[in-house]
């Protein structure tokens, strides 16, 4: 049996949170209402996420040796995840997130700083780190080191997840051996041209050969295509208090998904709740509930569904999806 049942290699981030009554015009100035130092990341919140759904996980990510890389270890540390493989790189300052969060709307803007220090070698992933895994989820910026990994664990049979939200130099090279693809909504179209969501999944998984091609669609929900069919999972409405993280609670609990053997539309709902659920605090991990509150808010079905998205995935998956 392997010892975890996710193993996320990829990015951690100590955030700077602003809150300001509504974002200022360009140029102009507001007085901010509150202001909270918190942990985020892509991979490392997925993995907490995880680890609050109640899977065995690890994390493989570099941390600096200044205060926000201390802030970041101890958000981990009693989350149960395994630390075995986080690297403490010495005089380096961790990656570091100014948010400016909308108290209006629950939108935030991010302003990111990642020194090349933290960057981590391919040289560095072992298979021995990824081979113990039922599942190993990746993000795209360190391209070689995630490269690697995701190439021992398809020779090992393991699927792999990724959350990807930006253009990245020898990406191409990671998509063959990905499994299931979450994407932002800007990348697909910013990969394959196709301005049009539905084609540009379809192209991505023509071109790649992913089991699943996903989108998060912010308030919208998201979108998926597998075996050829659409499913497209309306938001769950909430009171919306900052956006920030809602993406990455979103691939942990894509990830259960995976593992628990969901069907897409179930994936979909089920991701989509926990997500919301993460903007019903501050914090890119303010708001992680585990299932109990997932399941109460998806049999309350109060949605927020996007017509043409709606409209397009049942006229291509059919009227019974």
């Amino acid at each position: 049996m392997p010892e975890f049942d996710v193993v996320g290699v990829g990015l951690n981030a100590t955030d700077t949170l602003l809150v300001v009554p509504h974002f200022p015009a360009y140029a102009g100035k507001v007085p901010f209402l509150e202001e909270l130092v918190c942990a985020g990341g892509q991979v490392a919140s997925a993995m907490v996420a995880c680890a609050r759904l109640g899977l065995r996980v690890k994390y493989i990510g570099a941390i600096g040796d200044d205060e926000r890389g201390r802030i970041q270890m101890e958000s981990l540390q009693g989350t149960g995840i395994n630390l075995d493989h986080v690297q403490l790189r010495r005089g380096c300052p961790n990656q570091s997130a100014y948010i400016v969060i909308d108290r209006s709307t629950g939108e935030r803007t991010v302003l990111w700083r990642r020194d090349d220090c933290l960057r981590i070698d391919p040289e560095q992933i072992a298979p021995e780190q990824i081979t113990g895994a039922r599942l190993l989820h990746i993000d795209g910026h360190d391209t070689p080191a995630v490269e690697r990994a995701a190439a021992i664990a398809r020779r090992h049979g393991i699927p792999v997840t990724v959350d990807v939200d930006t253009l990245y130099h020898g990406f191409d090279r990671v998509l063959p051996n990905i499994d299931y693809l979450v994407a932002s909504s800007e990348f697909p179209a910013a990969w394959t041209g196709e301005r049009d969501p539905f084609k540009a999944l379809e192209t991505l998984q023509g071109e790649y050969g992913m089991r699943v091609a996903a989108m998060t669609l912010g308030a919208h929900g998201s979108l998926a295509r597998e075996n050829g069919e659409f499913f497209y999972a309306p938001a769950y409405v909430v009171n919306c208090v900052d956006t920030t993280g809602a993406g990455d609670v979103f691939h942990g609990a894509f990830c259960y998904a995976v593992l628990q053997g969901m069907p897409m539309r179930e994936a979909l709902d089920f991701s989509n709740a926990m997500a919301a659920l993460n903007c019903t605090a501050l914090g890119a991990r303010g708001g992680i509930h585990g299932l109990p509150e997932i399941r109460a808010l998806m049999a309350r079905a109060d949605r927020r569904s996007h017509p043409e998205f709606a409209a397009r995935a049942r006229v291509v998956s059919g009227p019974n999806a």
